[in-house]
């Protein structure tokens, strides 16, 4: 089942995830819907220094809002903030250095910020895929800490401050790879069986769609919504997946196509219109699963996994300073 599951998802991808697949759902999109001004409005990308988070900062701020770039590397950060800049003409671009796999980071960072800034929009970009197992300073698997806890903490941190902004949103950029995994909450930190970054990642993004459903229960007024933003080519996928993109590079996508949807869950009104806690591709909602593939979850996993990621990240605040 596991090989027919990732042969489902690879010929679908084929057909749907490449540039052409963006071409062809295009032809449906209304520009109107992001055609807009967002001057006045706050946006927080993490992983903006490149790929589809940089590209997504880019868009934001052509339409006038204020955005703030989390970045971990500084150097390629203020490259990143001074292309913005200059192509936008938009000087309201705001750098936090912050490193997402180190949960006392985040904490720290989410504190000040909510001491000093507004926010209507985060854009959870960040995200690594590391093809051997790998542990970080705090002792949890680098893919885990990064793309499951590090979004976690971040939302939840800062669910306090959207709480009080007019039409506020949380977008979560998953992967289409979610769709050959099933929930699994015994084994957080891939410590049992042979490691494969690959359906590692993919176990990660379907956590975090599961997250996006849980907080639409919970915050009500909060828009959540997480997305897949087809393969795409940036710099991420270039250096996680080698052979991947060999194969594929002419039919990738460019990272402004890979962003298109994340803009449009951002600032568009349309967006809004729809139930909080869905899936999208290229501006519409999808299936979280594929027909027989057996991915569901039971409804107490789910909330297990909640129960789990509050208790990893509440060990990491008690510790942090401030």
């Amino acid at each position: 089942m596991s090989w027919y599951r990732n042969t489902v998802w690879f010929v679908k991808g084929l057909r749907e995830y490449t540039r052409g697949g963006y071409e062809s759902a295009s032809k449906h999109f209304n520009p109107a819907d992001v055609e807009v001004d967002v001057s006045g409005r706050s946006f927080l990308v993490t992983g903006a220094n490149s790929g589809i988070g940089k590209a997504t900062a880019k868009e934001i701020a052509r339409r006038g809002g204020t955005v703030h770039l989390v970045c971990r590397n500084k150097e390629r950060a203020e490259v990143a903030k001074e292309e913005i800049v200059t192509e936008t003409g938009n000087q309201n671009i705001f750098l936090h250095i912050v490193d997402i796999s180190n949960p006392k980071e985040i904490w720290k960072f989410a504190e000040k910020f909510r001491n000093e800034h507004k926010l209507n929009v985060l854009i959870n970009n960040a995200g690594c895929m590391v093809n051997n197992r790998e542990l970080t300073e705090d002792g949890l698997e680098k893919n885990f800490a990064t793309n499951t806890l590090g979004t976690y903490i971040m939302t939840t941190a800062l669910v306090p401050l959207l709480e009080k902004a007019a039409d506020a949103r949380v977008i979560t950029v998953s992967s289409g790879g979610m769709l050959v995994q099933k929930l699994n909450i015994s084994d957080l930190q891939s410590e049992n069986g042979p490691f494969d970054g690959t359906m590692v990642y993919a176990q990660n993004k379907r956590q975090q769609v599961v997250l996006t459903e849980q907080w639409a229960k919970a915050h009500r007024n909060i828009h959540f919504s997480v997305m897949h933003p087809g393969w795409a080519d940036t710099p991420a996928v270039r250096s996680a997946m080698p052979d991947f993109y060999e194969r594929m590079k002419n039919s990738l996508r460019t990272e402004a196509q890979g962003a298109d949807t994340v803009l449009w869950l951002a600032v568009s009104a349309e967006a809004a219109k729809l139930p909080s806690g869905l899936f999208f591709q290229d501006r519409q909602p999808v299936p979280t699963h594929l027909p027989l593939a057996y991915t569901h979850s039971p409804p107490e996993d789910e909330e297990k996994l909640m129960e789990l990621l509050q208790e990893f990240s509440q060990k990491f605040k008690s510790v942090s300073p401030g």
